[in-house]
């Protein structure tokens, strides 16, 4: 990772690369620190034994002189963080909570008490590296977070530098949604990710499960390209990632590599050699590999005492550790004693961390590479074993549920679970012809030498730099509502006339319409707005006449168009019907479609207008209620709008059905003609029958020359709009109503 990272540096926007936060005991030659000058990576050596400073020993003194250093020498910035917050962070909430989640093992219950315990360490964890970068960040940086140990990062960031340029990758796996959910603080974990401009996984089912996770959490719209969140798109990408191949095929044949191989051949002289080499943790799959190993010896006895697997485990810091280094012990014993002899041992077991020159010749010499990992993000030693197979080009065989199993496509593909079928593919391995080997071959060192850490790491930073580019792009602007200025047109206006949708505009979407009601914020300045006698007032909304009147009809001052303007009341007036004389026979042939799709689509409900009918999917499955509403309104386009003056309506997670004659714009076009002295107009709305409004507006604007009118779309600054401007959410168009309010009581 750290190799794609620095190979950065050659691109000429970048003058510098600041890591942020080191692992491990800190190590420094000599003994004197702050005459320390760290000029080489030997300088600095994490987790070996030297001259270790203890957290004890840190003073502040220590803490800058450190800080000082590494900075200057090494553009490093450490982050001191006491022993407790780490344990909490790392041990607590990464690997008791996060890690087993992402890797689909659900955990025991546990106590209210520790799990809060842990996520106030990952939360204090997190803040502590945001408090430090925002210490660092100048304007045009770009930040780049790295894995699920600071998946809170990018909000934090954004709430410290809401200007700043984040991507984050997330090197292990996601689950799917219906196991992410289980994570009690899910919310919090996925709006911390959301903070960024752009996210990365490995492979496409990863994005696919977070994506789905925003979709069912959070209740957010997905785009073929991300989220929509709080205004903007959060894209979501795939960037394969490697290793660095120049500098393992310089390590894997250095002379004291080479002595290593020469021995070992010696040892194993007349067998062939199947390696394994994983962490003892249950998600590497090693019980599945030797379950797999012993039923190939039982299949085909032929290789007894012909083949040995070679199975190194590096020591975990997982929970459960001990008991899997057990079992597994358990199981090298049970094969060794089944089909071992004094000459024969089957399985060769190294329970430690292995020398790199002993761990590059195990792999030069193997005949077969076997990784059977039940869940697993990046494995780098499957690409490891490629470039070491230069000479020998041994097969590959590789769990399916490895992230590199998608780009690895010469490698044998199986289900550790299967133990027959991994049987089966040892003994396709072991038998494969030369000319098939060399073939698979080619296309794994293909795979390998195309998808480097150097490609990965430049695709990301050009996938982000491109997003924020996208973002920042000034040759089709969407500006955002500036207040100054509506307050100063609003102050020296004789006449003012506002045009609100309410859903979405006034108050937030809600996943139930009736728990969509109106805030105090919202209330207090509309009381204090239509108590001006320059103001005319109209909420003009999608809802009934009895929603509007039970929750809006109190104001005297203020006028009330319900269903897209089918009736309207204007201030201190009843109801009038504007759609009185048409026709709604249509009405009962739309009721039988939305009824066919309400019983097939659990969660989705009608709202049955007087003269509009809407059909919601906001408490259906996600990715299946599109679905369903994209056939549905297909069905309505074939078999209604051939018979019937209507129009369908796609709203926000609903499809609605109403005259064609009316809309709201044509409710607008009236209400301005009654008032031609307006010379100030603030229009707002959310969705797709709001355009029409901003379409009245511009074509008025355009005949009369009249320049005070706003007309802002509620939203994502880049959906396509015939508004001249955004604001990002309700809650933005509220506080500006309160600063005219302010104006208008003065």
């Amino acid at each position: 990772m750290y190799s794609g990272i620095n190979s950065l540096k050659s691109e000429e926007t970048i003058s510098q690369i600041i890591y942020f936060g080191l692992p491990g005991d800190i190590t420094i030659k000599g003994k004197s620190l702050a005459s320390t000058n760290i000029k080489n990576d030997d300088d600095f050596i994490p987790n070996k034994t030297n001259n270790v400073i203890e957290w004890e020993q840190l003073t502040s003194e220590l803490k800058q002189s450190l800080t000082d250093s590494l900075y200057k020498e090494k553009l490093i910035v450490p982050i001191f963080v006491d022993p407790e917050t780490c344990h909490l962070h790392y041990e607590g909430y990464c690997k008791t909570e996060l890690w087993p989640l992402f890797h689909y093992i659900l955990w025991e219950s546990t106590t209210q008490t520790s799990e809060e315990k842990n996520w106030e360490g990952y939360v204090r964890f997190n803040q502590m590296f945001a408090n430090e970068i925002a210490k660092y960040y100048q304007p045009g940086d770009m930040i780049w977070i790295q894995d699920y140990h600071l998946l809170l990062l990018p909000e934090m960031l954004r709430k410290l530098i809401p200007d700043a340029e984040i991507g984050i990758f997330i090197h292990t796996t996601f689950p799917t949604s219906e196991i992410f959910r289980c994570l009690p603080k899910r919310k919090e974990v996925l709006k911390g990710i959301l903070g960024s401009n752009l996210v990365g996984f490995q492979i496409y089912s990863y994005s696919r499960h977070f994506i789905s996770s925003c979709t069912r959490v959070l209740g957010l719209e997905s785009t073929p390209t991300g989220i929509e969140y709080n205004g903007t798109t959060v894209s979501v990408e795939i960037f394969t990632i490697g290793i660095d191949v120049d500098r393992i095929e310089k390590r894997r044949i250095t002379p004291a590599v080479l002595e290593k191989m020469e021995a070992l051949k010696g040892i194993y002289e007349g067998k062939r050699i199947i390696i394994g080499t994983d962490k003892l943790d249950r998600i590497k799959g090693v019980k599945h590999k030797l379950s797999a190993y012993e039923y190939f010896l039982t299949l085909y006895p032929e290789w007894q005492g012909k083949v040995v697997l070679i199975q190194v485990t590096s020591p975990s810091n997982s929970n459960d550790a001990k008991l899997v280094e057990t079992q597994v012990s358990e199981l090298v014993a049970h094969i060794n004693g089944q089909f071992g002899t004094l000459q024969y041992t089957p399985v060769h077991y190294y329970h430690q961390d292995l020398d790199q020159d002993e761990y590059f010749a195990l792999l030069n010499i193997a005949d077969v590479g076997l990784i059977t990992s039940v869940r697993d993000g990046m494995n780098t030693t499957s690409h490891e074993f490629v470039l070491c197979q230069k000479e020998n080009h041994g097969p590959l065989i590789l769990s399916e549920f490895t992230g590199t199993a998608g780009s690895l496509s010469g490698a044998i593909l199986v289900n550790p679970w299967d133990h027959e079928g991994v049987a089966q593919s040892i003994n396709e391995a072991l038998l494969m012809t030369k000319e098939e080997r060399n073939d698979r071959y080619k296309q794994l060192y293909k795979n390998v030498t195309n998808n480097t850490s150097q490609f990965w790491a430049k695709s990301f930073f050009k996938e982000l730099k491109e997003k924020v580019n996208v973002i920042l792009d000034p040759t089709e602007p969407m500006p955002v509502l500036n207040p100054e200025e509506v307050i100063d047109s609003y102050i020296n206006a004789g006449r003012r006339c506002f045009f609100f949708d309410y859903d979405g505009t006034l108050t937030p979407i809600c996943n139930t319409p009736s728990a969509a009601v109106p805030g105090p914020e919202m209330l207090k300045a509309l009381t204090v707005l239509t108590n001006d006698p320059r103001n005319y007032i109209f909420v003009i909304s999608g809802r009934d006449q009895e929603f509007l009147d039970l929750h809006l009809g109190h104001f005297k001052n203020l006028g009330l168009s319900a269903e897209h303007g089918s009736f309207i009341k204007y201030p201190g007036e009843p109801w009038k019907n504007a759609t009185e004389d048409m026709d709604l026979s249509w009405k009962d042939d739309v009721m039988n479609i939305f009824n066919f799709y309400t019983e097939r689509t659990q969660g989705s409900f009608i709202e049955n207008k007087k003269c509009a009918i809407t059909w919601h999917y906001r408490l259906a499955d996600p990715n299946y209620g599109t679905f369903q509403a994209k056939e549905c309104q297909t069905h309505l386009e074939n078999v209604i709008l051939p018979k019937y003056p209507v129009e369908i309506l796609v709203g926000k997670k609903c499809l609605e059905v109403r005259p064609s004659a009316i809309n709201k714009g044509s409710i607008v076009n009236s209400l301005l003609a009654d008032q031609d002295d307006c010379d100030f107009v603030l229009c707002a709305g959310d969705d797709k029958t709001d355009e029409d409004m901003f379409k009245a507006l511009t074509s008025a604007g355009e005949n009369s020359k009249q320049h005070n009118i706003f007309t802002c779309r509620i939203g994502p600054p880049n959906v396509k709009t015939l508004a001249n401007c955004t604001l990002a959410a309700p809650a933005d168009l509220i506080e500006l109503m309160g600063k005219l309010a302010k104006v208008s009581s003065i």
